[in-house]
Formats: structure tokens, C-alpha cells, sequence
């Protein structure tokens, strides 16, 4: 494909998308050296994540939903990355539905477009067994220790939301050390696909806040799968309210749980920036 190739600039709550839509205009699978150029802040457009809007091969299914992180690698989830993918798909005209199906490379969501212009997004069920995260553990359990290097080891949750999550328990988010746990774990030979990072801090019974540091990305101002994995694991763990309200650098997110066997479920802002064209093939 040589031309142009049209583009959105989306956020939610500050993590930051572009996303292109494959279903109108026609491009080549995208190079990992693309993806990476077209994430970079300073010679390309610049976002944490790029999404792809794609055909559905099930007629039952509305759409199919690619995610690559800032380094090109592809991953299963983003839920901010869902929330803008709704309102995208709407607002473009590619659908008419305020409730859209949505094929991921970790199984079939739903996006709800609300009256308010919130989306809330039915997550699926987390996932708890160490193998289907993945994570090398013996068993499942509420808490394991994790240790690299000598004498350095962590107390961590670990869970599935479509990405795997290890969240810690911390007294202040603004005094954590992220910088230098976050990439210690992300990158640990105990999870053989990487992990995002949560250090969560309790609020209340009904609120906690959240800073992630996302694998292939770094600390992100959001993260939508890692606000779903944080607040079940304060449910399930904590006995926190089956609602609570995680609060993160860019804003905040309401997460809904029931308990096992019941889908989270999340609401939370998603919003345009700009619309753009690129020279393409760009590099």
C-alpha cells in the first residue's frame, strides 16, 4: 500500500492510543519497525499502545480487536483500550449499536455505550490458576513470594483480566518504588509472557488507588486491565464492597465484581484528541 493512511488519537484517562480502522482502508500487516515508529513520542505520532479496528470472521461478532504495546508486541487486552474502541467505532459510523461484541485475542467482550458518554466494558471472569495466567507456581494461592537478585523479594497477588497482573499491597502509591520493582517483575522468569504491575494502596472498603507499570510500556497514567485485576483482588482478598472506585494518575475508573464465576465489569471515560494522515508507507 502506498498513500495515505488515516488515523485517531484517542486516551483513556491519559493512556494514550492510536488507533487505525482496517475494515475501510486497506494496509498491509503493520512491521514490528512500524509499530514501534508509529508508537515512538519523538519520531512518530507517540502512544502507549496501537489499536487496530479489524473485520470479524464470526458473523455473530462485531468487530475484531488487535493491541500492540509501545515496543510492537502484540498482547490479548487493554480495557482503556476497549472503552475507546466503542466509542470510536460508534462515532466514525462503523456501527449504529450502542452494545458492541468484540473478538480479542483473549476471547469475545462486550462494550456498552452509555447515555453519559461513559463505556463500560464486560471484562469476562478473572483468571486465578497460575498456569492459564501464565505464572509458574505449584497452586493457586492468595499471595506468593517472588525473588530476583539476592535478599530482594516481594509479596504479590497474582491474577488474569485477558493480560497477567501482579499486584502489590503498598502503604502510599506516591512513595512506591516503581521505577525499580516494576521492571524487576515485569520482566521475572516466573511469568514466561512478562506481567503488569500494580501497586495498589486501600482507601476504604469501596476505594483503593493504583499506579501500573505495564510490560513493553512502562508507568502509564492508566491501565485499565490492571485497575480490573487491583480491585478483584481487593474483593476477593481484602473484603472490599463488590464496587469499588480505583483511582489512578490519570483519573478514575469504577470496577464491578461479584464474585467467582461473575464477569468484571468496568466503566470509565473514553476520549478523541485528534484525527491525522500519514505518508505511507511511513518508514
Amino acid at each position: 500500500m502506498t498513500g495515505r493512511l488515516k488515523f485517531s488519537k484517542m486516551h483513556g484517562l491519559g493512556n494514550d492510543f492510536v488507533v487505525i480502522d482496517n475494515t475501510q482502508q486497506r494496509y498491509p500487516e503493520l512491521t514490528l519497525a512500524q509499530r514501534q515508529w508509529i508508537a515512538d513520542r519523538h519520531r512518530g505520532i507517540g502512544c502507549d499502545q496501537l489499536l487496530l479496528v479489524e473485520s470479524a470472521v464470526d458473523k455473530a461478532i462485531d468487530f475484531r480487536y488487535r493491541i500492540f504495546n509501545a515496543d510492537g508486541g502484540e498482547v490479548s487486552q487493554c480495557g482503556n483500550g476497549a472503552r475507546c474502541f466503542a466509542r470510536y467505532v460508534v462515532e466514525k459510523g462503523l456501527t449504529a449499536k450502542s452494545e458492541v461484541t468484540v473478538q480479542t485475542h483473549s476471547g469475545v467482550i462486550q462494550l456498552f455505550l452509555r447515555q453519559d458518554g461513559q463505556v463500560t466494558v464486560d471484562m469476562g471472569c478473572p483468571i486465578w490458576q497460575p498456569s492459564q495466567i501464565p505464572f509458574v507456581a505449584a497452586e493457586q494461592q492468595p499471595s506468593y513470594t517472588l525473588k530476583w537478585d539476592a535478599g530482594c523479594e516481594q509479596q504479590i497477588a497474582v491474577v488474569s483480566m485477558g493480560n497477567p497482573h501482579a499486584v502489590l499491597l503498598v502503604d502510599d502509591i506516591t512513595t512506591a518504588d516503581v521505577e525499580t520493582i516494576g521492571p524487576r517483575i515485569a520482566g521475572h522468569l516466573a511469568f514466561p509472557e512478562g506481567v503488569n504491575v500494580g501497586f495498589m494502596e486501600i482507601l476504604s472498603d469501596k476505594a483503593i488507588r493504583l499506579r501500573v507499570y505495564e510490560r513493553g510500556v512502562g508507568e502509564t497514567q492508566a491501565c485499565g486491565t490492571g485497575a480490573c485485576a487491583a480491585a478483584v483482588i481487593a474483593i476477593a482478598y481484602y473484603q472490599l464492597a463488590p464496587v469499588v472506585t480505583v483511582a489512578l494518575t490519570g483519573g478514575a475508573l469504577e470496577v464491578a465484581w461479584q464474585g467467582e464465576g461473575m464477569p468484571v465489569m468496568m466503566t470509565g471515560p473514553a476520549s478523541f484528541v485528534f484525527d491525522g494522515e500519514l505518508p505511507w508507507p511511513a518508514i
